[in-house]
């Protein structure tokens, strides 16, 4: 679904990403992780030229995404900040269904349907009509995971999604990804969260100083790691 090819990107005369290359299948859980400042954010925001890469090639449904239309592009790669983002303005329903029915041409009836839907499976059905602004940070977070499901993405990016949560709101929150993963939807998510990167990822990916030092499955990352990088990096954060 996602084929990264010698990807780069700098700041001024810093090298961020060193020619990444990555591959993501339908249905891919991949996780990324390793010391803060490695690039994982940025390789997260090049695939949907959040960041315009300075060099290789991001390859999405097999066009190539810096030669395509970046709105159609994002419209089928939705992403969830640290920060929600959410309108303040705006009831939680309306904060769903604005894309949609812009985007879309969805009715009011067509999109405020799948916004409710959306609502009960992040567990916030009862908040729709509330204003975000009386919403705890774990449940504005979930609904910015529903408002980018709602424009049906093929891949979800998930950018240190709970780093900004107090740590009781976290579980709500990884429990709706979790959920995601369950039911096949292809993800690529930055986290700290190693328990749960153990968890629910089918691939792990280990980056430092703006390479992949290490990849494997979450048994051969975190059980058996090879490089004395990763060995160090786990002593460190389990």
């Amino acid at each position: 679904m996602i084929d990264v090819k010698g990807l780069q990107k700098n700041y001024g005369g810093l090298q961020v990403l060193k020619g990444v290359d990555l591959t993501i299948n339908k249905g891919d859980c991949v996780v990324l992780v390793g010391p803060s400042g490695c690039g994982k954010s940025t390789f997260l925001r090049c695939l949907n030229r959040l960041e315009e890469p300075d060099g290789g090639h991001v390859i999405f449904n097999g066009k190539e995404v810096t030669d395509h239309d970046i709105d159609h592009v994002r419209q089928k790669m939705g992403m969830v900040f640290q920060h929600f983002n959410l309108f303040n303005n705006m009831s939680v329903i309306d904060n769903i269904t604005l894309a949609p029915k812009l985007v879309h041409k969805e009715t009011d009836e067509q999109a405020r349907e799948h916004a409710m839907a959306l609502l009960k499976t992040v567990g916030l059905a009862e908040k729709a009509d509330v204003m975000p602004r009386s919403l705890s940070g774990g449940q504005k977070q979930r609904v910015a995971i529903a408002r980018s499901l709602a424009m049906r993405p093929k891949v979800m990016l998930f950018d240190e999604a709970t780093s900004a949560l107090d740590p009781e709101m976290v579980g709500d929150v990884l429990e709706v990804i979790r959920e995601l993963a369950e039911d096949g939807m292809t993800m690529v998510l930055v986290t700290h969260e190693m328990g749960f990167a153990r968890e629910v990822a089918t691939r792990v990916i280990f980056t430092d100083a703006g390479v992949i030092e290490e990849e494997g499955t979450p048994d051969e990352i975190f059980n058996h790691p090879k490089s004395e990088r990763l060995k160090t990096f786990l002593s460190k954060v389990l």
